[in-house]
């Protein structure tokens, strides 16, 4: 196995086109060492990101936060303005791993393994998130839904990186929050995973909405019947009802050692209406 680790993107680009064999981007390595120590993959090249200066900030822009591909969930989780602007984000982001793995793993990193389950996937496409993909071809937006194709395996291309992922500006009355369900008390893998954010006019009814929902599809899901049962409504318990019916109605889970098919469409709806509880309350704030 090869190891690089180029200190500008187009370097880490050129050296990722190049590999005929197997090639994977070390951000953090929370997931790629496991798999590799496992045996689960055997990769001929190993490229580091980390060293790439462009890709270790948090940036303002266009009112909202681009955030670098090998940004650490911990840094997210210092950065007071991000964690103002887009609470439910940086929570599931620090939902990844232990302290320790915090220190090193990245949203992107979470994003790019395509995990079902991963926390901070629902978060983001709650928060119309947009990844930035630069590669042999150029460069290309895409939301961070479209991502994922199927478990562990992303719609990335050869030779492409996630350079970063952009989090738009929140528009006022906005609040976003992210639940999940979990056999143990920390540190383990979504049964499921719910993101919600939305919108208030000045009356407090809901203007916009949108949910994401993670571990009970081979894909992370875009819930637009879950987010029309908010729309248009002060989300009160009638909206809150037909939220879990939509969430639940969306479900396509598989049975496991964590949870059964019913189980986790239960789970679904009942964690949704939670969750857009605590949304609402940071929208009126």
């Amino acid at each position: 196995m090869r190891y690089e680790a180029p200190d500008t993107i187009d370097a880490a680009i050129a050296i990722l086109a190049a590999e005929d064999g197997i090639a994977r981007v070390l951000a953090g390595g929370t997931d790629l060492l496991v798999q590799i120590r496992s045996d689960m993959i055997e990769p001929d090249l190993v490229v580091d990101i980390k060293n790439i200066n462009s890709m270790r900030s948090i940036t303002p822009e266009n009112g909202g936060y681009r955030i670098g591909g090998a940004v650490s969930c911990a840094e997210m989780g210092e950065h007071a303005d991000l964690c103002a602007q887009w609470p439910g984000v940086v929570e599931a982001a620090e939902l990844i791993g232990s302290t320790q793995v915090q220190g090193r793993a990245t949203m992107t990193g979470n994003l790019c393994n395509c995990g079902p389950a991963a926390d901070s996937v629902p978060a983001m496409v709650a928060a119309e998130a947009i990844a930035t993909i630069v590669g042999p071809n150029g460069r290309r937006d895409i939301p961070v839904e479209d991502m994922p194709v199927a478990p562990g395996k992303s719609s990335l291309t050869k030779g492409e990186i996630v350079e970063s992922v952009f989090l738009p500006a929140r528009p006022e009355r906005s609040g976003d929050a992210y639940l999940r369900f979990i056999p143990r008390t920390e540190m383990d893998i979504a049964v499921v995973g719910v993101g919600i954010s939305l919108t208030l006019d000045g009356h407090g009814t809901c203007t916009h909405a949108r949910v994401g929902l993670g571990a009970v599809a081979a894909t992370v899901l875009l819930v637009d019947d879950a987010a029309k049962a908010l729309i248009g409504t002060r989300v009160d318990d009638a909206a809150l009802d037909k939220l879990a019916a939509a969430t639940s109605a969306a479900c396509k889970p598989i049975n496991d050692k964590r949870g059964t098919i019913e189980f986790r469409t239960k789970v679904a709806g009942v964690l949704a209406q939670r969750v857009a509880k605590i949304a609402l309350d940071r929208a009126g704030k």
